[in-house]
């Protein structure tokens, strides 16, 4: 086991994933920046520096996640962070705009086969890789896991009839962060007794290619939440959503 503690950012290789491993690296972390493609992941490895390893991970392919975990545990020995970020819009290469999105995936009209395409990578995937990788953070005194979850997923404030983009909520992306939300939560009231920590968080509306580069966030500010409540440690609060900006967001 080597001596610095070992974070697992998934979808690393570019916008607020790759922000989060960078962010992590200069904190004293080896950093194994997850992505599908691995000469992707490679070169984002390269760009962060040396303390930062490409490794494949495709959350959607149980093959790659044990390949994974394997990985993990055959060359570091040790899994302190686990930050679950990979995640989907859509399938399509690009989602358009954010008004043409929403749109398409009212609950009338929304494809079954692209919300259960969505929900795989953005729900299902997440409890994949924690069923992977909770062994070794078992193993590893403190260990916390951080869900990059969205303010848009918040049912509380999606039912302000006040909210301006109420109106973009829907079934494909904005619930699969709600049914990651409940995850979050179930994580948490099981892993409470053995001191792990689980906390989602939202970045906010970050300028990133899922968004068409919408966003009016930088990926540093989109990023800086789910780095604080990595470096929060065994005394860190757990079943928490936050933010950087306003703090506690309600369920």
């Amino acid at each position: 086991m080597q001596n610095k503690p070992v974070a697992l950012v998934t979808g690393a290789n570019q916008g607020i994933g790759f922000q989060i491993a960078k962010d992590l690296t200069a904190n004293g972390f080896s950093v194994l920046v997850g992505s599908r493609n691995l000469e992707r992941g490679e070169i984002a490895a390269t760009e962060i520096g040396p303390d930062a390893h490409a490794i494949q991970i495709d959350v959607t392919d149980q093959a790659s996640i044990a390949a994974a975990a394997a990985r993990v545990r055959n060359e570091f020995g040790r899994l302190d962070v686990l930050v679950q970020n990979a995640a989907i819009m859509t399938t399509k290469a690009h989602p358009g705009t954010i008004e043409a999105y929403v749109k398409a995936t009212r609950a009338s009209i929304v494809s079954l086969d692209e919300m259960r395409a969505v929900w795989e990578t953005n729900v299902f995937g997440v409890l994949a890789v924690y069923q992977a990788m909770l062994p070794l953070l078992r193993e590893t005194p403190g260990a916390r896991i951080v869900n990059v979850s969205s303010g848009s997923g918040s049912l509380t404030v999606s039912a302000n009839p006040d909210l301006p983009y109420r109106d973009h909520f829907s079934p494909l992306y904005a619930a699969s962060k709600t049914a990651l939300n409940a995850l979050t939560l179930a994580m948490a009231i099981e892993l409470e007794p053995e001191g792990i920590n689980v906390n989602a968080v939202t970045p906010g509306f970050t300028r990133t290619a899922m968004n068409a580069y919408e966003g009016t966030e930088t990926v540093e500010e989109g990023a800086s939440e789910a780095v604080r409540v990595a470096l929060l440690g065994k005394d860190g609060p757990t079943g928490t959503f936050t933010h950087s900006t306003f703090g506690t967001v309600p369920w």
